[in-house]
């Protein structure tokens, strides 16, 4: 059985869990961090408990890039509530395999081979990918025969072994913009750009929602978005509703993030949103969990936020005050 683009995702990554496994087996060439949190997120939506143990393959010949190694270092860390490990392929020759098996516990359930890589773009109607059914069993032990070859992606040692890249893209300095901010973003009048409000429309910010999302009984105080108003949430300036995204910050920082709720109106980290709300408390001087106000905004110098586009899993958040 082959399994064609346009179904690939819920063919292969979500009926499985609807049919009991639990456990899932990759060997993918290319991987990204964005995929692995989208398939997480989609297996809580359902309520499905899910494992994920991921190679990446072609790591001997073209590295990995660094926001990838991070997002993947975050996933396995204790920051999320995940059961995700990820190491990388050190040895040559390197491996273009994409390789799926699923288990129920130990009992293996389905396996999938083909051409779709692990990533947001592999498992989107943007590309043609297909995968075939195989035997679950053989898919495991692909995956077990290539773990000696590799090394996590928590040992200290990973840019030693592989190269870990960084894809920068440089701001030119003007005199509005100091040389010191320039090190992110090249071209800068050249990219889609956006400017999302952080208070409504009567120039407040509200009291249990935007940034004070978790002001409330029984809630996180630091779970905050941003509101995506609908006509902006129509332009496809932002990804569709729950594909995650990468924002990277101009003070440096970086934070996974998706579109959410009704019509995807609001902007958060996926998996903690309240990662948002810890960031935004950090910029204006406040105390985890304080509440935000108007004043606040105005005393650090502006209500807004700018996003800037680089391409459809990267963004460019600009809250400085210049």
């Amino acid at each position: 059985m082959s399994i064609e683009c346009t179904t690939l995702f819920e063919k292969a990554l979500i009926e499985p869990l609807n049919n009991n496994a639990n456990k899932l087996y990759i060997v993918s060439g290319y991987a990204t961090a964005m995929m692995a949190i989208r398939h997480i997120e989609y297996a809580k939506r359902l309520k499905k408990d899910i494992s994920i143990r991921l190679i990446v393959g072609m790591c001997p010949q073209y590295g990995i890039e660094k926001k990838n190694h991070l997002a993947f270092k975050e996933l396995q860390s204790h920051k999320f509530d995940v059961d995700f490990k990820c190491s990388y392929i050190v040895e040559t020759p390197a491996v273009h395999s994409k390789v799926y098996a699923w288990y129920d516990n130990n009992i293996p359930k389905i396996g999938f081979v083909g051409s779709a890589n692990y990533t947001q773009n592999a498992f989107s109607n943007s590309m043609r990918e297909t995968l075939s059914s195989e035997n679950p069993k053989l898919c495991f032990d692909y995956f077990k025969s290539l773990e000696g070859e590799t090394v996590s992606c928590m040992d200290k040692n990973v840019c030693n072994l592989i190269q870990v890249f960084d894809r920068k893209i440089e701001i030119k300095a003007t005199e509005e913009l100091p040389e010191q901010q320039t090190a992110i973003l090249e071209n800068i009048s050249g990219l889609p750009q956006i400017t999302l409000s952080l208070v409504d429309r009567y120039g407040e910010v509200p009291l249990r929602s935007g940034l004070n999302w978790g002001q409330r009984q029984g809630r996180e105080h630091n779970q905050a978005y941003i509101n995506i108003p609908v006509k902006i949430g129509r332009s496809k300036f932002f990804p569709k509703r729950y594909e995650t995204f990468t924002v990277s910050t101009d003070d440096g920082k970086q934070m996974i993030c998706v579109r959410a709720q009704d019509a995807g109106k609001g902007l958060h980290t996926t998996l903690n949103n309240s990662l948002l709300g810890e960031y935004f408390r950090f910029r204006l001087g406040l105390s985890n969990g304080e509440f935000v106000t108007k004043d606040h905004l105005l005393k650090y110098g502006r209500t807004d936020v700018t996003f800037y586009k680089i391409d459809d899993e990267d963004y460019y958040m600009d809250f400085s005050v210049r």
